[in-house]
């Protein structure tokens, strides 16, 4: 835990002539909410025991335009798309992983009709891969024997299909996982997508993130695991909202992996 974290940049790669195996997207959410930064940490930490070689853009890297595009500003998510391209074109970037699902959602799907052409994966798939490659050992650790529940992130789940890595990743903790009753294809939002995240609640009973919560406490879970540092965030509102802080932990699967054997 104590070990420094290695974290080169593009331009450092460059000047010494090297093309990283992947380029780390960070994301806004990875860069500067102090939650989430706690899961950029666990990625970064995964990756340096590995030996990947990988780089971020480090200052040079702005916001994907999702928010911007989800709130209706497509002015505004195009010219911040255009710039993001412009750097990674001049970099040269082929594969790109990301630890924020509408990161990943917007670099895939919606940047190559901009000139933006990437092999875009999702932090938990590269994980996986890694680990069907021989690079990465899981064992349990201090989560053996838990119950562990996943959170289908929508724009990693419904928007991409994406649904074993996760689960395969968990699997690999010796942990107990319980579905919950709303999941994969009819698993329910956080309530931070679609912008929604940047603004207040509309009229109602009940906040989408408390609902959301509340499926996950039904199966009685240690830990609600997330992929997504916005689902982390409202669930973490949600437990916190019932009360429960004590009992169980939001986690992402970032942390888990590093966790559980101390990386």
């Amino acid at each position: 835990m104590s070990e420094s974290l290695v974290v080169p940049t593009m331009a450092e790669m460059l000047a010494e002539g090297k093309q990283p195996e992947v380029l780390f997207w960070v994301g806004c959410a990875g860069s500067f909410d102090d939650r989430a930064k706690k899961i950029t940490k666990a990625f970064v930490r995964i990756l340096n025991r590995t030996n990947v070689s990988f780089a971020v853009l480090g200052t040079e890297e702005g916001c994907t335009g999702d928010p911007a595009k989800r709130a209706g500003n497509e002015f505004l998510f195009q010219m911040q798309a255009m710039m993001n391209i412009e750097v990674l074109n001049a970099y040269e970037a082929k594969k790109i992983v990301t630890a924020c699902p509408h990161c990943f959602n917007t670099l895939k799907n919606e940047y190559p009709e901009l000139g933006g052409q990437y092999e875009v994966i999702h932090h938990t798939e590269f994980l996986k891969s890694l680990i069907d490659d021989g690079r990465l050992t899981v064992e349990g650790g201090q989560f053996k024997g838990k119950k562990i529940t996943f959170h289908d992130p929508c724009y990693l789940g419904r928007a991409n299909k994406v649904y074993e890595a996760p689960r395969d990743l968990i699997q690999k903790l010796d942990v107990e996982l319980v579905e919950m009753k709303r999941s994969k294809a009819n698993g329910l939002c956080c309530g931070a997508g679609g912008a929604q995240m940047f603004k207040d609640a509309e009229p109602g009973n009940k906040e989408v993130n408390v609902l959301r919560t509340e499926d996950a406490l039904e199966v009685k879970p240690d830990i609600i695991a997330a992929g997504c540092p916005f689902c982390n965030t409202m669930l973490t509102d949600g437990i916190k909202h019932q009360e429960k802080e004590g009992q169980v932990k939001v986690m992402d699967i970032a942390e888990l992996i590093a966790n559980a054997q101390d990386l």
